[in-house]
């Protein structure tokens, strides 16, 4: 995964700005937003306002930032959908990485049961999480109402957000 000096980043044409901060979240109006108010004078100002845009955005990004995602625990997914983050979403699940079959099996299950009842993938920010510690939060968050485990969601999304824009950027 490439990553810019704020000043390179800067410098990418239009494509090749939204294109790396898609692999930060998905969300097409998001990237549009951020891309449209470079140059930024530093990173801190680009970290701030993605975090801003994020919490101005609504469901339907969310749920388009979602599917910009793989599953927890799914090393299949990794590899074939996601190869533009895989490098970092492989970062941030490590810890579902040296899990046990039966606990890889559990997330595979819950997940699925997670994404029938809600109608998208289970989002979490795994950074820093065991897998057994991802399984035990998607068990509860499957007993939220739908409205309420979609905000959940969402503020999940804005926190790996922002760790991607951390990576994206270096001093």
């Amino acid at each position: 995964m490439i990553d810019f000096t704020i000043k390179q980043f800067n410098s990418l044409t239009k494509l090749e700005a939204i294109d790396a901060l898609t692999r930060c979240c998905g969300a097409t109006r998001w990237a549009s937003g951020m891309e449209n108010q470079r140059p930024f004078s530093n990173r801190k100002s680009l970290i701030e306002l993605g975090i801003k845009l994020w919490s101005q955005m609504g469901e339907a990004d969310w749920r388009q930032a979602f599917k910009h995602h793989p599953k927890i625990g799914s090393a299949d997914s990794l590899q074939k959908r996601f190869v533009a983050t895989r490098d970092w979403a492989e970062q941030e699940q490590q810890g579902s990485q040296s899990a046990s079959l039966s606990v890889l099996e559990a997330l595979a299950l819950g997940n699925q049961t997670y994404e029938n009842r809600f109608g998208f993938i289970f989002i979490v920010c795994a950074t820093a999480k065991k897998a057994e510690e991802m399984l035990q939060l998607l068990e509860l968050r499957l007993n939220n109402d739908p409205q309420a485990e979609l905000r959940i969601a969402a503020e999940e999304q804005g926190k790996i957000t922002k760790i991607r824009l951390e990576r994206l950027i270096h001093e």
